[in-house]
């Protein structure tokens, strides 16, 4: 896997995107969803967003990144997001992942590991396989602390 080194300037625009993703995760914890967000920025304009709520639409395809691809297809009427970055608070599983790939995102920024279901490098490697036609850029970490502990207490209040 090889995960792109931001500039320390590139790290203050991830950071401040890696920001809304977040209080888009609180949104979904608020309604009792796992608390994920994510934001897609094209040129540094926000260009689509979304969060968790598989539970409250009754619908298991309701993850924050598919929500937010779906959201900047219609912003470019274009199904394909060739010169985007997507932000998001814990790294994609496979169906996120994926989707990714076909719609052709240029680079991920995700702020921690998911070991279990991770297809960022945790547990698969899906955003990067050499059988793609396209491979994602990557970078991770970017405001982990802060998205691990909303996820810690999101699933210590349900236990």
């Amino acid at each position: 896997m090889s995960l792109a080194k931001p500039s320390d300037s590139q790290l203050e625009e991830h950071e401040l995107w890696m920001r809304q993703a977040l209080k888009l995760a609180e949104k979904a914890r608020d309604l009792g969803e796992v608390p994920v967000g994510a934001v897609i920025v094209e040129n540094n304009q926000l260009i689509g967003e979304g969060f968790n709520h598989p539970i409250n639409n009754h619908d298991p395809c309701a993850h924050a990144e598919i929500i937010a691809l779906r959201a900047a297809g219609q912003v470019k009427q274009n199904y394909r997001l060739i010169n985007t970055t997507l932000y998001v608070t814990l790294e994609p599983c496979a169906m996120c992942a994926m989707a990714m790939v076909h719609a052709r995102v240029k680079q991920i920024v995700f702020a921690t590991r998911e070991p279990r279901t991770g297809a960022g490098g945790s547990l698969y490697q899906l955003l990067q396989h050499p059988s793609h036609n396209h491979q994602i850029a990557i970078i991770e970490g970017v405001l982990q602390a802060p998205s691990a502990q909303l996820l810690r207490d999101f699933f210590k209040a349900r236990r």
